[in-house]
């Protein structure tokens, strides 16, 4: 095992679990193309990953399932009791309906199936993300912040799913995200605002902040502008093009 250095800040700190070299390489460079996400270590089999959880202390593991020397899915209870703060998403070409049964109740957060598109693991790191700056953000959750927690609740009925959705928006979008940037921009008048000061005001990243204007302006709620600050550095601008966009 190999362990990778970290020293961004508030990064989420990634411990890799796989057997086979080259899907370890592929998720670590999925990983570190993802923002705010860093590998801190490998590990490729289930002592070396239980070595490492007890004292790098991750945020996250991407799990094999299929280990050497133990099941991924017998790991994630090793997880459970001994690294309560750590989150677990299951990598594998495991699918087998019993694993992803056990998987659930294990409490992963995700399950990507091999082989490993980045579109869908990007979206899966992206989402884990955001939810935990939301969580950050909330001191009480409503029944609606809580659903999307589990991505609808697989429990609820369609109609009740129907009735707890907002209209529909892309993937990598949050609606409850999307009205807490809106809020923010309407508290901006008339002179705009950049990624970073939206991501400022946010508490979250400059990547997701960007990520939520682009999709107003791709709606035609915000136009962008290039101005120039003092070092004379372009950075683009947000405004409303007509405040009723927000409906």
């Amino acid at each position: 095992m190999e362990k990778e250095s970290c020293s961004q800040n508030r990064r989420i700190e990634v411990l890799i679990v796989e057997d086979d070299p080259r899907i370890a390489e592929i998720n670590r460079r999925f990983t570190e193309k993802v923002e705010g996400f860093s590998v801190v270590g490998t590990a490729s089999t289930g002592m070396e990953a239980k070595d490492w959880l007890e004292v790098l202390r991750p945020q996250l593991v991407l799990l094999d399932n299929y280990l050497p020397d133990v099941l991924g899915v017998d790991l994630i209870w090793h997880i459970r009791q001994h690294s309560r703060n750590t989150d677990v998403i299951l990598v594998t070409a495991a699918n087998e309906t019993e694993v992803v049964q056990e998987a659930l109740r294990g409490g992963v957060v995700d399950y990507i199936v091999k082989p490993i598109q980045f579109e869908r693991f990007r979206c899966s790191l992206e989402q884990y993300r955001d939810q935990r700056e939301q969580m950050k953000q909330n001191g009480r959750m409503d029944q609606y912040q809580i659903d999307q927690l589990w991505k609808g609740g697989s429990s609820l009925s369609v109609s009740a799913k129907q009735a707890a959705s907002p209209p529909s928006v892309p993937k990598g979008i949050d609606p409850i995200t999307l009205k807490k940037v809106q809020r923010v921009l309407l508290e901006g008048g008339s002179q705009g605002w950049t990624a970073e000061e939206v991501a400022s005001q946010l508490g979250a990243s400059r990547a997701t902040a960007r990520r939520y204007l682009e999709y107003l302006v791709s709606t035609g709620t915000l136009r962008a502008d290039l101005s120039y600050g003092s070092v004379g550095r372009p950075e683009r601008r947000y405004f409303f093009t007509s405040v009723r966009h927000l409906g």
